[in-house]
């Protein structure tokens, strides 16, 4: 595929993912403001050439562009000393951590749109850097201090189960054609995914688990996935399968899954995400066999600045034009 061909997938899929809202669904318009102002000056010309009004925080805004993705608090002040706010733009792609939060204020009628599928092609490319790296053991040879025997999987023509089917599931799907793998996309609607071999919903993913040579979770931390990932469906893996996880850390039960490990019942593990986290010094998996343990990096701040800003001048336009807003979040949902 061109990068031309490819660009133009890309933004038809924006597209299809934009949520038009008319009448009383969409957010009054009015001034902008960035907050915080430490972290401003990046995206100034973002709201301003899409045709944004930035003010200081105070009773023109209507508008907010948040950009510190760990100090939320900052927002929530926003938000409670400034009720005529009717958009806010979030900085990360899931908001489980801080839906309850932001929960009494969509509840009044606050529109949040989050920043989910705009970093979609580093993270399904470092979950692909994970896949590659477990199936030719480089845990092993890393630590290997002698040369040893030939020994690794390849890619080509396996199955792969990836649980989700957002952004990040379909950047991952273009980046495992080259490979010939069957796919079998997991999630909660009955509908199928474009570019995958199959789909299935939630109910299945045991009956799937099993035939499974890669399962990569790219889901959203729920109620419904949180532990999805325990020591029933670790034994329920080949001995030959390898996991990864790019998504949240309570998917998966990490004790289980130190225990997976030492005693081989998966071949190794890739978890760029933790529960806690950040993973504790001493922590006992810091030293579990074939696994790759990388600290939230699959999208750094460089690889996000860009595709944030992006959005931000997508949502801007949505927000004083278009009424068409991508990446629509549901604090009450969760996600």
């Amino acid at each position: 595929m061109s990068a031309g061909s490819g660009q133009v997938q890309h933004q038809a899929r924006l597209a299809e993912e934009s949520t038009l809202l008319d009448g009383d669904e969409r957010p009054e318009s009015g001034a902008i403001t960035l907050l915080p102002v430490s972290h401003a000056e990046p995206f100034t010309d973002a709201v301003v050439s899409s045709g944004g009004r930035l003010a200081e925080l105070g009773p023109e805004t209507r508008g907010i562009v948040y950009l510190s993705a760990s100090k939320v608090q900052g927002l929530i002040d926003a938000l409670e000393a400034n009720p005529q706010v009717t958009w806010v733009q979030l900085p990360f792609a899931g908001i489980d951590n801080f839906a309850a939060k932001l929960k009494p204020h969509a509840e009044r009628g606050v529109l949040f749109t989050s920043a989910k599928g705009a970093y979609a092609e580093p993270v399904a490319e470092h979950a692909l850097a994970l896949t590659l790296a477990l199936l030719r053991e480089f845990p092993r040879r890393l630590a290997a201090r002698t040369w040893e025997k030939k020994t690794g999987t390849s890619l080509y023509g396996k199955h792969v189960v990836i649980v989700g089917a957002g952004g990040i599931a379909l950047e991952l799907l273009d980046l495992l054609k080259p490979f010939r793998v069957t796919t079998t996309i997991v999630r909660a609607r009955d509908l199928p995914v474009d570019g995958a071999t199959r789909t299935v919903t939630a109910d299945r993913f045991d009956e799937v688990l099993p035939e499974a040579d890669a399962v990569i979770l790219a889901a959203a931390a729920t109620d419904g996935t949180r532990g999805l990932i325990n020591e029933a469906r670790l034994r329920a893996m080949k001995e030959s399968a390898v996991l990864v996880n790019i998504a949240r850390g309570p998917l998966v039960d990490l004790a289980a899954l130190q225990l997976a490990l030492e005693e081989s019942w998966i071949a190794g593990a890739g978890v760029d995400v933790t529960s806690p986290e950040p993973l504790p010094d001493g922590h006992p998996l810091w030293t579990a066999p074939r696994l790759i343990i990388t600290p939230h990096s699959a999208d750094t701040p460089e690889m996000v600045r860009p595709l944030l800003q992006e959005r931000v001048r997508q949502n801007v336009d949505a927000f004083v034009s278009t009424g068409r807003f991508v990446g629509v979040a549901d604090p009450v949902r969760g996600y």
